[in-house]
């Protein structure tokens, strides 16, 4: 008896289907259907669904003809991969993932910093550029962590002559030693700082920057970000709704 051979990954068929399924090599499906079903002059209608979209074919007797399944039956709505709903699935996709990614490296850091391991800063000034530029978010882990050295960028709570802290400077050491204090600068700045700072007025030395981040958690890049991924949202919600 001749029998034709159908390979795809979903497959919808009459009664005239012979089980069961074998694997294929490739990782796709082989279907035997029999020439002759149990019914006289039955047909066969065999929908394959995947990212591509919907392939329908239509077997009576010895001829194979490619049609729609709209035309003979009505496919559930999940089943079906066509036009905007492959743009959707994929934007969503990849959102779901970025916004699994962002959550993990949130808490990931989260614990880090609970613990004291790290800590993150954002920097404001040039002083550093070309290497921290204005907007990158500093990484940092305290000095009995990793031991500061020449060449390292450290932050250091900068001083007056009295010993009133001022705030948070973050330059890279170009000489002394912790006994006697580091001098630092800016690499984008003409003369070495003033104060010296040692140990206890260094709070951590950079182990990674993040670059432009920072520039998008002030107030005004807030008010301008949090209704702008609101509004993606909303059209992405009605191109889901209207396919």
């Amino acid at each position: 008896m001749a029998q034709k051979k159908v390979i795809g990954p979903q497959v919808t068929s009459s009664p005239t289907l012979q089980t069961p399924l074998k694997p294929h090599l490739l990782g796709a499906t082989e279907l035997w259907i029999e020439d002759v079903g149990q019914v006289p002059e039955s047909n066969v209608l065999i929908t394959v669904s995947d990212s591509s979209g919907e392939h329908t074919y239509l077997i009576s007797g010895a001829d194979v003809v490619e049609t729609k399944s709209s035309l003979f039956v009505q496919a559930p709505e999940e089943r079906i991969v066509v036009g905007p709903r492959i743009f959707y699935s994929r934007i969503s996709a990849l959102f779901r993932w970025s916004g699994y990614a962002l959550a993990f490296s949130l808490l990931t850091f989260a614990v880090f910093s609970f613990s004291g391991t790290v800590k993150a800063r954002v920097v404001l000034t040039g002083s550093m550029t070309p290497t921290i530029n204005p907007g990158d978010i500093i990484i940092t882990t305290p000095p009995s962590n990793l031991a500061p050295k020449v060449d390292d960028v450290v932050a250091y709570v900068g001083r007056r002559f009295d010993g009133t802290a001022v705030g948070i400077f973050s330059h890279r050491i170009i000489g002394g030693d912790a006994e006697s204090g580091f001098i630092v600068k800016g690499d984008n700045n003409p003369n070495p700082d003033t104060q010296r700072p040692k140990i206890p007025d260094i709070t951590g030395v950079v182990v990674f920057v993040i670059p432009l981040i920072g520039r998008f958690l002030t107030p005004r890049a807030l008010l301008i970000t949090v209704p702008l991924i609101f509004g993606l949202w909303l059209i992405l919600d009605a191109l889901k709704n209207n396919d």
